[in-house]
């Protein structure tokens, strides 16, 4: 149980909307696991606050690192003094941390959570071929995990094409050699296919894969945390197909924001 003091150590989460994260719950039972005298706490703020919240917060003195979640993942990346290999590549983070000297280095952990699940379940990613639906923050940080953890081709798929670009153009740059291509979101001949989108936290949104003409073997998974089953994957299963949700990835990523985090935590 988490008992704040005037000595705690302050974490936030930032994001709009906020009710759905999971994060202060994930994060706070590390923090009690460990015997750490921490707290993360949630912030709902929208894009329009964004730059005046995070220079209000640089003069917060006991605040130790941040969270970031949708929206601010991609815009959060132009107010750190330094980014991290993966926030470099994907143009995207999603935990900052407090420096001793007051700066700020952000990075992005979603696509090592996902991939460490993936992993830690027991399945092989090398030789896969891989659809990720969604050039966003969390879809291009899958896509820098999936290429680091040696799958046999990408293809990306986003209805913002030059946002897709610059992602392959990054790729490029960190995966060199691997094929990764734009298209549409046809699953078939995929051995992993990823929802990277929103699509599917509202009632009546249509899936963003058709799950009834995947390959039997695909491992099928989705990041939105709301319904934690999202109705794709509630589909994959009743198929028989593996699925990892997006809990799943958030529980994947803690121990290593936790080590980005280092010696505070």
């Amino acid at each position: 149980m988490v008992r704040i003091t005037g000595a705690t150590g302050l974490y936030v989460i930032i994001g709009d909307p906020i009710a759905q994260v999971l994060s202060p719950t994930l994060f706070n039972a590390a923090f009690d696991r460990l015997n750490l005298d921490a707290v993360l706490v949630p912030l709902q703020v929208g894009a329009e606050h964004l730059d005046q919240t995070l220079r209000a917060l640089r003069d917060v003195k006991n605040l130790e690192g941040m969270i970031v979640t949708v929206p601010h993942k991609i815009p959060a990346t132009a107010r750190v003094d330094r980014l991290g290999p993966a926030g470099r590549c994907i143009g995207a983070i999603n935990a900052i941390r407090i420096e001793r000297d007051g700066s700020w280095t952000g990075d992005n952990f979603d696509g090592a959570g996902c991939i460490g699940a993936l992993l830690a379940a027991g399945h092989s990613l090398q030789g896969r071929r891989a659809l990720v639906v969604g050039a966003g923050g969390a879809g291009s940080s899958v896509a820098f995990a999936l290429a680091q953890a040696g799958v046999a081709s990408l293809k990306l798929c986003d209805p913002d094409t030059a946002r897709v670009d610059r992602l392959i153009a990054r790729l490029a740059e960190h995966a060199p050699g691997l094929p990764v291509v734009s298209g549409d979101a046809d699953p078939r001949g995929f051995g992993i296919v990823a929802n990277c989108t929103p699509v599917g936290m509202q009632p009546g949104d249509p899936l963003p894969i058709e799950i009834d003409v995947v390959d039997a073997g695909t491992i099928v998974v989705d990041v939105i945390l709301k319904p934690e089953v999202s109705p794709m994957l509630l589909r994959a299963r009743e198929r028989g197909l593996v699925t990892q949700t997006g809990r799943a990835m958030l529980e994947g990523q803690v121990d290593a924001v936790l080590r980005f985090f280092g010696d505070k935590t």
